[in-house]
């Protein structure tokens, strides 16, 4: 059925949305040839039934013929591909045989039969497959094709591939935004349904990003792009959609394997069905041998597994992609099902990540604007939550300062010098490391805070608070009733920080304190135990080495840096935790469905290959044994895609 043995990237996994418009068309040319020939079929039985005898018999055989043509091209034609390709073993091939021996022997209706209901499985797996693909051509449908931008003193319309990074668009309520950028008007509120699954309206507020594809429903806002066209987020999730459906799981990769072997391996059978009895059989019938033969033949046909099991895997990405999750490939559907320790980040995770500053303390002889300002002055330096958190707070204070030497220290903090003053900001370890006496009260403090050294000289600290996100404690709920027997938390926030979200959240290992490193050796120890299945969730690019390392990696992809993105094994399009455990669901689905087509096709088979064997089952039966499993299984396949999560 449309080349599912050697182009399965273009059919019955989907790797390419392709123009559903052209295969409407084919789609239509086909039931119209299908029509044709299932009204000649009926007419031939009929005929058959009342005047068989009257008929001439070269008469019968071209009615049949006339019938037969229609609905065997296409397999003939997919059977030549094949055969320039060298490939002669395929259930083209292996159907033509059949049906043309069925001529052979005089079964004529029972020969178009086999072509006929061949062609009303490709008509309903084309149907399962478009309606599949639909789900990933909405997302392309909400690419822009145009962009107004400033330009030379006015407002130009242009294709978005040709705006440079740093230029400024403008996006009026209704309209969808076309590229990434940060919002320069004061506030805007978008739909975000296209990369997120949630129709929810979203208020972004000035400064704050804005990603292509998301819908403006308020008012004209001007937007300066950060990212070109082909790096926006929305590109980046069609091109992994597009991938996605190109890796196969194991189990489809087994099945690929197993039919190469498995089909050669019928025709001989068939041979040997028609050959071997005229040496044991007394009254041996040509005839009704080779009858046998053929109906083994049809019966053995391996479509409904070659076309099922890669279009259930299929269907499993167009669910999760409509829930706003995004598997890279059908096989990490199936890595998703053994997955039984989950490590989570917890900034970004399972925190919004919003942080906003709740308190400035500062150390005896220190001015609090002083403090704020030169701290202010050196987080500028950095893109991690907290030092936009402050820098948000006091930018004001930050004004007229001269900032020289900046350096990151890994999770620790910045050093630098402001107005020739050298400045810490930091945690406890960046002061320790520094020799710097500090207040060990802070210890103390659950909050995030932020240590401020000024010469060598404890001046205060900022205390910043961070919100669990909503859905954070469904989510761990979620993952424990999925079959997660251990939860662990690893973070570069403070352990008191770190263990009182787990406590509750009802996580049941958390480590705090910990740089990109450290994270990364707690998750070679988990995966040491041959017995664990490790899938780490982050969002950061200091998450990355650990998304990695994972068996599944799983990044928070609404608000998450590109290298977490790209690193990912699956994305979380809506940056809701509770998703992860619709993950795992819609990949136990997928899998039952795919085993369930298993076992229906080789136990039909097997039960219609056994009476075939012995001459109790009719070409008839070998038709529902083939092509009516193949139905079924499709049928089983598609189910996926209208069930909810």
């Amino acid at each position: 059925m449309e080349k599912c043995t050697n182009n399965t990237d273009t059919c019955c996994s989907c790797g390419n949305t392709g123009d559903l418009q052209d295969n409407n068309s084919q789609d239509r040319k086909a039931r119209i040839f299908l029509g044709i020939s299932l009204f000649l079929l009926l007419t031939g039985i009929v005929a058959d039934y009342f005047a068989k005898q009257s008929i001439h018999a070269s008469i019968r055989l071209a009615w049949y013929l006339l019938a037969y043509i229609p609905v065997a091209y296409p397999v003939f034609r997919e059977a030549l591909e094949t055969l320039r390709e060298k490939d002669f073993f395929t259930e083209f091939t292996l159907m033509i045989i059949a049906t043309l021996g069925a001529f052979f022997i005089g079964e004529y209706p029972e020969a178009v039969a086999v072509m006929i209901f061949y062609s009303i499985g490709e008509l309903f797996q084309n149907s399962a497959v478009n309606k599949a693909k639909r789900n990933i051509k909405a997302l392309l449908d909400v690419r822009p094709d145009t962009a107004t931008v400033f330009r030379n003193g006015d407002y130009k319309v242009v294709p978005p591939e040709k705006i440079a990074i740093g230029e400024t668009i403008q996006v009026k309520a209704g309209e969808k935004v076309p590229l990434d950028g940060i919002l320069l008007s004061a506030s805007g509120s978008f739909n975000t349904s296209a990369l997120t699954g949630e129709s929810r309206p979203k208020t972004i507020s000035e400064g704050e990003t804005v990603l292509a594809g998301m819908l403006n429903t308020d008012k004209v806002i001007d937007i300066k792009v950060t990212k070109k066209y082909e790096d926006s987020t929305l590109s980046r999730i069609l091109e992994m959609v597009r991938e996605a459906t190109s890796r196969k799981a194991g189990t489809e990769l087994l099945i690929r394997k197993l039919a190469k072997i498995y089909t050669p391996l019928v025709f001989l059978i068939a041979l040997l069905f028609t050959v071997l009895p005229y040496f044991f059989v007394s009254d041996y019938v040509l005839r009704d041998w080779l009858y046998r033969a053929l109906v083994f033949l049809v019966i053995s046909c391996p479509c409904a597994l070659v076309i099922s099991i890669p279009l259930g895997y299929f269907g499993g990405i167009g669910a999760a992609s409509k829930a706003g999750i995004l598997f890279k490939g059908a096989n990490y559907l199936d890595l998703m099902t053994k997955v039984n320790t989950m490590v989570m980040d917890k900034t970004g995770t399972l925190t919004k990540g919003v942080f906003k500053v709740s308190e400035v303390v500062t150390a005896p002889g220190f001015d609090k604007d002083e403090l704020i300002g030169l701290t202010v002055a050196l987080e500028k330096f950095s893109n991690h939550p907290v030092a936009k958190a402050i820098v948000a707070f006091g930018n004001d204070q930050s004004r007229n300062r001269q900032v020289s030497d900046i350096e990151e220290i890994s999770g620790q903090g910045l050093k630098g010098k402001v107005n020739g003053k050298e400045v810490l900001a930091g945690n406890a370890k960046l002061m320790k490391n520094n020799r710097i006496d500090y207040d060990r009260s802070i210890d103390a403090v659950i909050e995030t805070t932020v240590i401020v050294a000024v010469d060598n000289v404890y001046a205060g600290y900022i205390t910043i608070a961070d919100e669990v996100k909503e859905d954070a404690g469904e989510a761990v709920k979620g993952m424990h009733a999925n079959g997660i027997h251990k939860i662990v938390m690893l973070s570069g926030d403070k352990s008191s920080i770190t263990e009182n979200v787990a406590s509750r959240l009802g996580i049941d290992d958390a480590y705090g304190d910990l740089l990109p490193e450290d994270k990364v050796k707690h998750l070679e120890q988990l995966k040491a135990d041959t017995g664990n299945v490790v899938a780490f969730i982050g969002d950061g690019i200091n998450d990355a080495p650990s998304l990695a390392l994972s068996d599944v990696g799983i990044a928070m992809g609404g608000m998450g840096s590109d290298a977490a993105i790209e690193v990912a094994d699956v994305i979380i399009q809506t940056d809701q935790p509770s998703k992860i455990a619709t993950a795992i669901h819609i990949a136990k689905a997928t899998q039952k469905i795919v085993y369930q087509n298993i076992t229906l096709a080789f136990s039909v088979k097997l039960i219609v290959l056994l009476l075939g064997s012995f001459g109790q089952a009719n070409m008839w039966e070998a038709v529902f044994a083939d092509v009516g499993v193949s139905l079924l299984a499709i049928l089983n396949a598609i189910r996926i895609l209208k069930m909810k999560f």
